[in-house]
């Protein structure tokens, strides 16, 4: 290197050199101008050419001696430090799925009454708990009060007069009409002689044809009387006749009927909670007067919400009917009660409702509607390792591969070799493979980007698969 810059020195004095002096004629001035340029310009570019080769041997020096004085330093700076990890077989993992449902409608009523009439009394206040057929508000039924009144009076009448069309005549009736019928048989007796006597008369010509014409038609007019007569009685003695007791029946039933009928129009003037349920308005008040269907009370039902949640079939053969589990209202959670499985399958979803019971401690916080869901944990049985997703790298094919340490020559090192797997599930940071792996292999577990088949590398810390 002293030689190449000696030359680049002794060079620079020659060029120096050879340049005359400025107090030559012009002629001679003239002709050593142009010929130093043309020398110079070859001069300039040796010189650029050994300075350039100096520098290389300047700097190529200490590499070459280094890599003479140190033949593995190569080998040892292509060594690795990775995290590994151990695996272990499983022979089964677990599945998290979600159902969605939704909550019930819960009976809401906005109860009334069925007739119009001024409110009475209301028994009972917002946010009231109450049962089933406990009254709620009462109607003014002083007007129907009376009407029942009426019908009862009418009632009594035609029982009466049915009872009388069943027991017949009175004895004393019979015995009136007996009498009469003597009376007039006697009355007919006595105007039978006085015709005849009549005729006689007018047979010695005594009297005139009119007069025998007027006695001849007074005992027509006492034998139909006598007929009568006879006929009445004969009607007192046999007693009513089927037909009018039937009839007189009838109208005591329809009395019956009005009555039982306003009986029922009474009981609707009290407004009656139709399950257990709470007052949620109360919307009218005493004194006014409510429209036929006017809603007066809103009634929320009080009793377990109901959850219903479609799921597929082989999983719904896993539940038993009252078996408890966990639903998720938003960020709540509830215990509910497997109630019934229904049996229609859905023909768009392929899955059947399973109905959940609620506790009474959710009323307050649900609405129907609200989506509800279910988490179930399913165990399938399968072979294979748990690897962290970043001990794997894409193949070919659909497969994976992972980087396994094998012993080298060097006790203290391992090399890597590539094996394929097949991922079965992946679970957050974690995938569950199977392959040519075995127990207690030791696999890279991250920056498998760096390695390539055969490189050593140098495991720093063994790492945990769980």
């Amino acid at each position: 290197m002293k030689r190449s810059f000696d030359l680049i020195f002794s060079l620079n004095i020659m060029s120096t050199s050879q340049i005359p002096h400025q107090n030559s004629n012009h002629k001679a001035s003239s002709e050593f101008s142009e010929r130093p340029r043309k020398k110079l310009g070859k001069y300039f570019y040796l010189l650029v050419g050994i300075g350039g080769a100096g520098l290389v041997l300047l700097f190529a020096r200490p590499i070459l001696t280094s890599s003479s004085n140190s033949p593995t330093a190569e080998t040892t700076a292509r060594i690795l430090p990775v995290d590994t990890i151990a695996v272990e077989p499983v022979d089964s993992y677990q599945v998290s799925r979600i159902y969605t449902g939704e909550i019930a409608a819960l009976r809401t009523s906005n109860l009334g009454f069925s007739r119009s009439g001024e409110i009475e009394q209301v028994l009972v206040e917002e946010g009231d708990r109450v049962t089933a057929g406990q009254p709620l508000a009462k109607l003014d039924i002083r007007n129907l009060e009376t009407q029942r009144q009426q019908l009862i009076a009418e009632k009594a009448r035609a029982q009466a007069q049915l009872a009388e069309l069943q027991r017949g005549a009175r004895q004393e009736d019979i015995d009136a009409a007996i009498a009469g019928v003597r009376d007039l048989e006697q009355q007919l007796k006595l105007q039978e002689q006085q015709r005849q006597r009549r005729e006689f008369l007018y047979e010695q010509g005594a009297i005139s044809k009119e007069e025998l014409d007027e006695f001849s038609f007074g005992e027509g007019a006492l034998q139909a009387r006598l007929n009568q007569a006879k006929s009445n009685l004969a009607e007192l003695e046999n007693g009513t006749r089927w037909e009018q007791v039937a009839a007189q029946q009838a109208t005591v039933q329809q009395l019956e009927a009005s009555i039982a009928d306003l009986d029922v129009t009474i009981d609707k003037s009290t407004l009656k909670a139709p399950f257990d349920g709470i007052v949620a308005t109360r919307e009218l008040d005493e004194g006014t007067v409510a429209n036929a269907g006017q809603s007066v009370i809103r009634l929320i039902e009080n009793a377990a919400p109901e959850a219903r949640v479609g799921m597929p079939n082989q999983v719904i053969n896993e539940l038993e009917i009252g078996s408890t589990q966990t639903l998720k209202l938003g960020s709540q959670t509830y215990k509910a009660t497997v109630a019934s499985i229904l049996p229609e399958v859905n023909a768009n979803t392929r899955t059947q409702v399973v109905v959940f019971n609620l506790d009474r401690s959710a009323i307050p916080q649900i609405n129907p509607g609200q989506t509800v869901r279910l988490e179930l944990t399913e165990e399938i049985n399968t072979e294979g390792y748990w690897l962290p997703t970043d001990a794997l790298n894409q193949g070919i094919r659909g497969l994976w591969t992972c980087y396994v340490l094998s012993e080298s020559e060097d006790t203290e090192n391992y090399q890597v070799k590539q094996h394929s797997v097949e991922i079965i599930h992946q679970q957050g940071d974690r995938v569950l493979v199977r392959g040519t792996l075995q127990p207690g292999d030791k696999i890279v577990a991250n920056g498998t980007h760096r390695l390539v088949p055969g490189q050593q590398v140098k495991p720093l810390e063994v790492m945990s698969n769980k």
